[in-house]
Formats: structure tokens, sequence, C-alpha cells
């Protein structure tokens, strides 16, 4: 088992490990590189398709290419069986005791398996993104839950990463809320503020805006003091500000996510540099003059008549836009932070915006190799009627709303699991699972499209939600709880898989190297959901069908244990990755 023990060390997933030991065979066999496209099968335990596309390039059969490939590789110590089949599928079947040295492997080392990144980079990651003196709703949800799973993940595998919340908090609409808050005394605008009508707040001030002349060449001088750095101003605008995310905290708070008022990031901190955005786009050669518009034409950008498209980078008027700012957020963490990777954690309705800035940061050479940004788009949430999700008044659903609700479904759907949970317990654990279903709710479907929000399929102890997961999580507790057990003493014993459960229940464990890695690679923590669903799935199959504590004999309890403790410390740290708490008790 020389090569298994020496490959465990760099990982742990045996599919992996499949391909790595393919991929040499592959390249003897075609005379370069190819790719040996091993994926899990339901006919084996993995399959390699990348003999199909190799037979073509070479003009040979493809069964034949594929059994020349098995013929080449070492895998002896990894491989039980292989077969041919098909037009030249290479199906393959791991070794029992292969599959226990990884299994013992994973279970000894504080990751569970997961290898750190090649290489290191630092990540700036935008997201969240409210707006002072607006309420945070329900469509800033998916934004902050999945930029903050996006963040756990990077940090997991060893990246440095930059959380930026890039706060609302600059322009012209706080010429008239500042007004307003004059208006009411500052007093009763913090005491309005802080009880969280931030909705309030901002209609009101909108509406004397709009209905009060004087009002209005109030608010238009505050801007231009505001602008102009008057210090009475700054130190009101600032109010404004300090009120609006102390408010954005409670939020933050319910959420348990990572953000801080560190990683405030506002439009305000990149103000400054507009002017110097035009300036360098001028000097590259990339600023054009269009209808009194400063712009940059981007090639490939089209409206919907076939004209050219282009970037406004300043306004008829004079005024800067998103794109400015958006261009100054590019050279500034690029330039300043040293950041190779952006993401930006937006709705995919801004998808075309963030490929026109990308291009044209490519184009004046801020975005060069190895930086690049990625668009972390994601779709909408929907109510049951498949419409935007809304409260039952018909506004505007506020987040700290939903999840002070969800606190509240989580203790009666507790109380009604677990009946005999003294309250204080109860209590607890509702505030620990909390709003984790919603969390897992807007983390498990396919981000990119909109999904349905329905309080009883995401609250239910069945199917793919958080309560299910976080329960079999608890349950592989209370197991060790009931055989007066210490988890840790199991952590060393190398498990034996003697019937299918075991053994599949094994290769689900052995998956969560790829599982990480699949979901920052497509920047898509739904695939790690997927996964966490999947491993406990297989746990439950087991647990049926193979006793733990009365097993038949004390190996076979202590393998049988050991595999139980490895399944909630990787659903732990699946869910964890996902910012999703997993109580002992449920």
């Amino acid at each position: 088992m020389a090569h298994a023990h020496a490959d465990a060390c760099l990982m742990a997933d045996p599919l992996r490990l499949l391909a790595d030991r393919l991929a040499p065979a592959f390249a003897a066999v075609a005379g370069v590189s190819a790719d040996p496209v091993v994926r899990a099968s339901d006919r084996a335990d993995a399959q390699a398709n990348g003999a199909l596309a190799l037979a073509k390039t070479l003009g040979r059969n493809p069964r034949e290419v594929a059994e020349a490939v098995v013929a080449t590789a070492d895998l002896a110590d990894l491989v039980a069986t292989t077969e041919i089949a098909g037009p030249g599928f290479i199906n393959v079947t791991f070794r029992d005791d292969a599959l226990a040295s990884l299994l013992a492997g994973v279970a000894a080392g504080p990751r569970l398996g997961a290898r750190p990144a090649p290489a290191a980079e630092t990540v700036v990651v935008d997201y969240s993104a409210p707006n002072v003196a607006k309420e945070m709703h329900v469509g800033h949800l998916r934004s902050t839950v999945i930029g903050d799973a996006l963040v756990r993940m990077l940090e997991f595998v060893g990246h440095r990463v930059v959380r930026e919340n890039h706060l609302g908090d600059w322009g012209t609409p706080f010429g008239m809320l500042i007004e307003h808050l004059l208006d009411l005394g500052e007093t009763e605008a913090s005491r309005e503020l802080s009880v969280g009508d931030l909705d309030g707040f901002y209609k009101q001030a909108s509406a004397k805006f709009r209905n009060d002349p004087a009002f209005a060449d109030r608010a238009r001088a505050r801007v231009v003091l505001l602008q102009g750095g008057d210090p009475e101003t700054l130190r009101l605008w600032r109010e404004l500000v300090d009120e609006s995310t102390r408010y954005f905290d409670q939020v933050y708070e319910l959420l348990d996510v990572l953000l801080t008022d560190d990683d405030l990031a506002g439009e305000s901190r990149y103000d400054p540099l507009l002017p110097e955005v035009l300036r360098r786009l001028e000097a590259a050669g990339l600023l054009a003059h269009s209808e009194g518009a400063d712009v940059v034409w981007v090639p490939g950008f089209e409206n919907r008549e076939g004209e050219p498209l282009p970037l406004i980078v300043r306004k008829a008027g004079g005024g800067f836009n998103y794109a400015t700012s958006d261009l100054a957020c590019v050279m500034d963490r690029v330039e300043r932070i040293g950041a190779t990777l952006l993401l930006y954690v937006v709705g995919a309705p801004q998808a075309q915006h963030f490929q026109m800035v990308f291009s044209v940061a490519e184009m004046a050479g801020w975005l060069r190799p190895p930086a690049r940004a990625v668009h972390v788009a994601f779709g909408s949430i929907l109510g049951t009627d498949r419409k935007m999700l809304r409260s039952r008044s018909g506004a505007v659903l506020k987040l700290v709303d939903l999840l002070e609700e969800a606190i509240a479904r989580a203790d009666a759907a507790v109380r009604d699991k677990n009946p005999e949970l003294p309250e204080e317990r109860r209590r607890d654990v509702a505030r620990a699972v909390g709003s984790r279903p919603v969390q897992y709710a807007d983390l498990s479907p396919d981000q990119v499209r909109d999904y349905v929000f329905d309080w009883d399929r995401m609250l239910a102890f069945d199917g793919n939600t958080g309560p299910y997961l976080q329960y079999a999580h608890a349950r592989i507790r209370s197991i060790f709880r009931r055989g007066e057990l210490d988890p840790a003493s199991v952590r060393g014993v190398r498990p034996v898989l003697g019937v299918p459960q075991e053994r599949a229940l094994g290769l689900a464990l052995l998956g969560f190297d790829g599982a990480v890695a699949d979901a920052l690679d497509t920047f898509q923590p739904h695939r790690l959901s997927t996964y966490l669903f999947d491993l406990a799935t297989r746990f439950t199959e087991f647990y049926e069908a193979c006793p733990v504590l009365r097993a038949d004999s004390d190996e076979q309890r202590a393998s049988r244990l050991a595999l139980c403790d490895l399944t909630a410390r990787v659903l732990a740290s699946g869910l964890g990755l996902l910012g999703i708490r997993a109580p002992d008790e449920m």
C-alpha cells in the first residue's frame, strides 16, 4: 500500500487519486497529455471516459485505447478491478483496504482530507452591499450568505481573503437625508433609525424632496456641502452611516456571518478616486465623448438595435455613476490591496454591467494576469406564487423580519421533533439553529436560478434541508452519548468496510476534498451543500442497515463508531463552511 499512503498525504479523494494515476498512462499512450475524465459511476466506484476523445485524436478504436491505458497504468495498490465497457469506458472498483487506509488518514488529520490551495492568493470578495438609510430586504440575503460561504471556503483552503461590504453611503440622496435628519432633530432621527425604521426615514425624506421645493433646494445645497467636505455636513452624514450600520450589524448577527464594521468599503471610500479613473482612461486613449457624456466603447457589446453600446463613466450633467465607482474599485483592489482574484457577489441582472466593467479594466491594463475578476451571479427569491417574495402587506419583505420569524419557527420545529428536550436547552438550540434553515435553503439550489421560498419545505427534517443535515449530525452525536463514549477514542481506528452500506459511506466521506474544490472552482457553494446532503443520505442508509452500539464484535463496533464520528465531523465542517452551525442536540 505504499502508493496509497504516499498519495493520501496529498489528497484523500479516490477519484482524484485515480485521475492522477491514469494521467501518465493516457500520456504514454497518446504521446501528449490527455484528461482521463474521471467521474463517479453507478456501474462501479468510478469511470474514466477520456479514451473516447483520445481515440478520435489518434484515429484508433476507443476500446483498444482504453485497454492500452489500463495495461500501462500503475493501479495495483488502489484498484481491485477494471472493466472496459461500451465505447471505451474504463469502469473501476477500488480496493477496500485502500479505501480503509485513506479513511484512517482523513480521520487523523484536522482538515478531514481537504487539501490547501496549490498557491495562496489574495482574494477580495464584494458582497452584501446594503444602502445607508434603506432597509435590508430579502434581496440582500443571497448576496450575504453566498458571499460569506465563499469567504469561509477560500480561507479554509489557505487564501488571504479581504471582505468588502460595498456600502451605498454616498451620492445625491444624502442631501435630502441629512436635511430630513435636521428637520426631525438628531435625537429623534437617531431613535427612528436605531429601531430599524430605515425605509420610513428614507420615504419621508424622498416625499419631502418631491413635494416641498424649499426642502429640495436645501437638499441640493447640502449635497454641494457634502461633496465639498464641509465638516458639519460630514458629521451629520457620519451619524446617518453609523446608525444604519449599527442596524445592519443586528441583521449580520442573526445571520451569523463574518462581516464586521472593519469590512465596510462604502462608495465614499472610492469617491476621491473617480477623477483619477477618468484621467487614466483618457491617458490610455480609451475615453470618448457621446451625447455630452464621457464613455468607453467596449468591443462586443450592442444595444437592442444592434448599435455599439458604450460604458458611460461620466454623465452628460458631469456626475459619476456606478460604472465609474466599480472601475475605481478594480483599480484600488488590484493596485493597493494586491488582489489577484476579485469576486463580485451580485444578482444576475447585473451581468452585462460587470462584463463591461471588467472589459474596460482589462483594456486599461488594471486587470492583467494573474489578476482577474468574476461576477458571482445569483437568481431571485420568489414566493410560492412564483412572484418576488413580499410581506403579507405586499411590501418588500424586510430581511430582519424574515430572520426573526425563522428563529420562532425553528423553536417550534425543535419542540415538535424533541418534546423531551428541556425548555432552556430547546431555546438554546433554536437560537443556534436560528436562521440556518433559511441560509441553507438559499445555498442549496443552483444559485443562478430563481428559487421558491417555502417555510414548510425548508424547515422539514427530511429532504435536502438544513434541519435534515443538522439533525443527522445531532443523531450521530447522540450515539456517543448513549454509549458514554468519547468520539476522539475511535479516531485512530482503521475502519473495516465489510458491507455495501459501510463502503458507500466510506466513499462519500472521501469526497469532501473534491466537493470543496468543486464549489470553489465554480464559485457555487451549492455544490458543497449537494455533497453534504448525499453524505447524510449515505449515513442514514448505513445507520439503518448496520447496528453500531450493538455490532457483532468489538472490532466491528469500533469500526462503525469511527465511521460515525468521521461523518459527524465532515458534516459539521461542511456546514461550517456554509456558515451553518451543527448542534449536538436537536
